[in-house]
């Protein structure tokens, strides 16, 4: 598994506290609830893509799974 980065959490409210980014992928590990995995396969590359964006920024990562991807994960690793 790489290796996660804290999330900068500038909104100082987010439920994300670190994430990892690859080719095709992003790891979200969220304060109570472990770390998923989502993929180009699930949900999406669009919703990867925009995920990454939000992630590098620490801010609104948390909010865009909520809205837009919910449970279409591809994996929970923890």
């Amino acid at each position: 598994m790489p290796r996660l980065k804290p999330y900068r959490n500038r909104s100082r409210r987010s439920g994300v506290s670190a994430y990892a980014i690859g080719k095709g992928f992003i790891l979200v590990h969220f304060v109570r609830d472990g770390t998923y995995e989502y993929t180009d396969a699930k949900p999406g590359r669009m919703h990867v893509r925009n995920m990454q964006t939000l992630a590098e920024a620490g801010i609104g990562l948390s909010t865009y799974i909520s809205r837009f991807v919910r449970g279409k994960y591809a994996r929970k690793l923890d």
